[in-house]
């Protein structure tokens, strides 16, 4: 049977005993990175190519820095994308994206409206594609 220490100093007594027996460690935890991917890829939008050739539009948001695509699904090699943004209308650059995530626009600002044009590989091919921003 435990016994229960009443007297406050000797309940104080203990506690000093076992702060110096058993100093605590302060650690700095590591930053968790992945629960800033996992927010902004958890806000994807997906979509087919085929039923569309530009998807959008879109208003970005500061769940992610940069605008990203992958490709999830259909029997495509890789696709080609790019981002128009509304205020500038032509495309920024293209980019050869697969089934890992590829930034397509890098240091959006926030509130940005755009769309995203696709091609695929080989005319015919069919992709869906995942968007995340």
């Amino acid at each position: 049977m435990a016994k229960i220490l009443t007297h406050p100093a000797a309940a104080a007594a203990l506690l000093a005993a076992l702060a110096v027996s058993a100093p605590a460690t302060a650690s700095a935890a590591p930053a968790d990175t992945s629960s800033a991917a996992t927010s902004c890829y958890g806000g994807a939008v997906t979509v087919s190519y085929g039923d569309a050739v530009e998807f959008g539009p879109y208003t970005t948001t500061s769940r992610c820095a940069d605008i990203n695509l992958r490709m999830v699904g259909g029997d495509a090699e890789f696709v080609w994308a790019c981002v128009k943004f509304t205020r500038v209308g032509e495309c920024n650059h293209w980019t050869k994206a697969g089934r890992s995530w590829q930034t397509i626009a890098t240091d959006v600002k926030d509130g940005s409206k755009f769309t995203v044009p696709l091609g695929v590989d080989l005319e015919g091919s069919s992709a869906r594609v995942q968007i995340a921003f």
